[in-house]
């Protein structure tokens, strides 16, 4: 029995090796981007690297901004697998949120290039992203902050302008021209304010 047939016979290997295929592509295109950027993603290079030919890239991901995409989700799941092992322990739910965004920051941080990339991308780029919602949902999630609330409730639009707050603090970060205590003085002031009544 060959390979393809055995995978056509067992759905659950071929989709486990599509789902291994897909992550070292995103893993090889995060390596590039960390050390030179979004310029660094070249699709040919991130084929070579990740093992896999280029149409099959292309398969995977139409365009590099899919890419770009993909590798925001990973981290994003990365940082919900950290919220997860160890929820935020502030007393007041504005610092459990303001706690979740920090360890957003630094996570991102550790990689300022990517980091860079990414959130310049995510900026400029027409492909929808669920940036701002993860985010939110992430927030939403804390304990005390009304996780229960819906997509167009006064809750969730409160956490969603946080997030967004976040995200101005992390474009000024990479630019040069804030540091991480004045981001988490900034949020912890937005924090307050937004979640006074949670």
């Amino acid at each position: 029995m060959t390979a393809e047939s055995t995978a056509a016979s067992h759905p659950g290997v071929r989709s486990r090796s599509q789902h291994q295929r897909r992550r070292r592509i995103v893993q090889a295109a995060a390596a590039l981007a960390s050390r030179g950027g979004v310029e660094a993603m070249q699709m040919r290079t991130v084929a070579e690297r990740a093992g896999v030919a280029l149409g099959t890239l292309y398969r995977y991901f139409p365009s590099k901004m899919d890419l770009v995409v993909a590798v925001v989700s990973e981290e994003m799941d990365t940082l919900e697998g950290s919220l997860e092992r160890r929820p935020p322990r502030s007393a007041t739910a504005a610092g459990r949120a303001v706690e979740v965004l920090m360890r957003a920051t630094r996570g991102l941080m550790r990689e300022p290039e990517l980091a860079d990339a990414l959130i310049r991308s995510l900026l400029l780029s027409d492909v929808k992203t669920d940036f701002g919602n993860r985010m939110t949902g992430m927030l939403a999630r804390v304990p005390g902050t009304d996780a229960d609330a819906g997509e167009g409730g006064e809750s969730r639009v409160l956490l969603r302008s946080l997030s967004s707050v976040w995200v101005m603090e992390m474009i000024e970060m990479l630019r040069g021209h804030t540091t991480n205590e004045e981001i988490q003085a900034r949020l912890e002031i937005a924090a307050a304010r937004l979640l006074a009544d949670f």
